[in-house]
């Protein structure tokens, strides 16, 4: 009985499609559309590709201000990135300039000298906040990866290419090296080098 029903409900729907489709065939037997109706379903469809292109237009245009807007936060965000670093530096600025006024007005070497290590440690720990370290350099091993060499010089009891004295500090910010320490660097002693020289004439010794 399920399969005459739905046998049933496909001849109905296919006897409702020859319907429409003899409509139409009847509708164009009737002769051709009038040409007012012609006119006036053409000036809508000129309407719809008018509007149609206005929201193309809007969207173009949107999407224009968009893509500058985007740019120009972009740009900005670039331009002022550092806006917040300066801002923790400027109470730093101020207690200088508070310490080169006291200078002019005081006859205490000491109170200035204390005046400007807080300063300095100040500024020193504010740079470390921001990943800013300082590279330990006197007494190391010299290592081109962290120290320029401006010249070596003689230091009794120190091994060789060791750094005996910093000329300017360099530093690493985060993990990178963003300026060379220029330093002073032992070389070796005459005596380690001629008994090195004796060692590779005699290897047998």
């Amino acid at each position: 009985m399920q399969g005459d029903k739905m046998n049933n409900e496909l001849n109905n729907e296919e006897s409702k499609n020859n319907e429409k489709t003899n409509e139409e065939n009847d509708s164009v037997k009737d002769g051709p559309i009038n040409e007012e109706e012609y006119l006036v379903k053409m000036g809508q469809l000129e309407n719809e590709i008018s509007d149609l292109k206005d929201k193309l237009l809007r969207k173009a245009a949107e999407f224009e201000n968009y893509k500058r807007r985007v740019e120009n936060e972009q740009s900005n965000l670039v331009k002022y990135s550092a806006e917040s670093f300066i801002i923790k530096l400027l109470p730093i600025v101020d207690d200088f300039e508070r310490s080169l006024k006291h200078i002019e007005d005081s006859n205490e070497p000491d109170s200035i000298k204390k005046g400007i290590e807080l300063v300095y440690n100040k500024l020193t720990k504010l740079l470390d906040e921001q990943g800013v370290k300082k590279i330990d350099s006197v007494g190391k091993p010299f290592n081109v990866d962290y120290h320029d060499a401006l010249m070596q010089k003689k230091v009794e009891n120190v091994k060789p290419h060791t750094v005996v004295e910093e000329i300017e500090a360099g530093y690493i910010y985060k993990d990178r090296v963003i300026r060379h320490a220029k330093v002073i660097v032992s070389e070796e002693q005459t005596e380690d080098v001629t008994a090195r020289e004796k060692s590779n004439n005699n290897p047998e010794e």
